[in-house]
């Protein structure tokens, strides 16, 4: 019961990179970010707090290391080897799981946070710091979330 509640109220087995940014932003419990790409892509940029799993582990090692009332959301390099990952989840019983729609492709171009070496790795802007200027855009980013739904 107690991980139901610390579950969002608001899960789409297909997932914006709002939604995910969003719940990333407000620093909420309980969710698994899996790169199912290759170690290399995985290196190269991921998304912030990401595990990589590529899909052949997958199959392998997805009972043993996630928790099946868990949110987990899935991106790949594309969006059928997301939907192949996401739905072998499923089926094996994890019932909260999305697919990222657009990947890190999408994630990043939102400003979503990525990591990695070919990421580019310039100084926070000021605006990182001015708690107005980050309010702001959270509200911009809330407002466009909202009108997707």
């Amino acid at each position: 019961m107690k991980d139901q509640k610390m579950q969002s109220k608001e899960f789409h087995p297909q997932a914006t990179a709002h939604e995910l940014k969003s719940r990333l932003n407000n620093g909420e419990p309980a969710l698994t970010i899996i790169d199912i790409r290759s170690p290399e892509d995985f290196r190269q940029r991921r998304i912030l707090g990401a595990i990589t799993m590529p899909m052949e582990n997958l199959m392998q090692s997805s009972e043993f290391s996630f928790d099946y009332n868990r949110d987990i959301y899935v991106y790949g390099a594309s969006e059928e080897d997301t939907a192949t990952a996401a739905n072998y989840l499923r089926q094996a019983g994890f019932g909260r799981v999305a697919e990222l729609k657009g990947g890190i492709d999408a994630f990043q171009e939102i400003g979503g946070s990525v990591e990695g070496i070919a990421t580019n790795e310039d100084a926070p802007s000021p605006d990182n710091y001015n708690v107005v200027s980050r309010l702001n855009q959270f509200a911009k980013e809330k407002a466009i979330e909202k009108s997707m739904s």
